[in-house]
């Protein structure tokens, strides 16, 4: 059952991917980023949708090569691969992705997906990649246990993807003199500065986020391992 919802899960990542690099170009972009065209690796959502395709992948691999005990003694390396991809990556950065989209698009859609852009990114695909992500991840969270990789390793890797994409922000707009997202525009260097800040602190409550809800979930280590020894 497992490995079947994976492979559901990863098929409906990899068919975003494809869907939305076989949609048509919005025209501005091609002369907003005449200079340096980044492509779609210019917006987080599809570096969320490639990282989700990944994980999923994994958790395939992990089926039938790893294991999915609740406390394994000596996990596999895919298993620890898979647990560190889950806590350190794909829960938090799902979930931010998820809510903060849909929380400027009540606010005012203009600032991250402006109506412009209707007959290039469809209703469908718009929910595949900022809706099912979300789904994606906490189906994962119900279905397959996990042991949270060390907290120090977690927010090293997680802080590291963030500001990593920060500065791909900066570069694209160096190279261009556009904000990839047009709430950017609307804001004062220091406002920006806050902004950005604020973005990483919910980043770090998403993680203990996940941390908790693993705990509430599948219960602490020795939890897993008193369900382990009673199978």
């Amino acid at each position: 059952m497992k490995l079947l919802i994976h492979i559901g899960l990863f098929s409906t990542s990899l068919f975003s991917i494809i869907s939305v690099y076989s949609m048509p170009v919005y025209p501005p972009i091609k002369k907003f980023f005449a200079n340096f065209n980044p492509g779609l690796l210019m917006y987080l959502t599809v570096w969320n949708c490639i990282l989700q395709t990944v994980f999923f992948l994994i958790c395939i691999i992990n089926d039938l090569y790893g294991t999915n005990a609740v406390s394994p003694k000596k996990p596999p390396f895919i298993r620890k691969l898979k647990d560190y991809f889950f806590g350190a990556l794909c829960f938090p950065l799902a979930m931010f992705v998820g809510i903060t989209f849909w929380a400027l698009m009540f606010i005012d859609r203009e600032l991250v997906l402006p109506k412009a852009l209707d007959p290039y990114f469809p209703w469908w695909l718009n929910h595949l990649m900022h809706t099912m992500i979300m789904v994606s991840i906490v189906t994962e969270l119900l279905l397959s246990p996990r042991k949270y990789p060390k907290r120090s390793h977690s927010l090293f890797g997680l802080v590291g993807f963030t500001l990593t994409y920060l500065v791909w922000l900066h570069v694209i707009y160096y190279k261009n003199g556009i904000w990839v997202y047009p709430v950017m525009e609307v804001l004062t260097p220091t406002m920006r500065l806050v902004f950005f800040g604020i973005l990483l602190i919910f980043t770090l409550l998403l993680y203990f986020t996940g941390e908790m809800l693993n705990k509430l979930v599948w219960g602490n280590d020795k939890t897993k391992q008193h369900k382990s020894h009673s199978k």
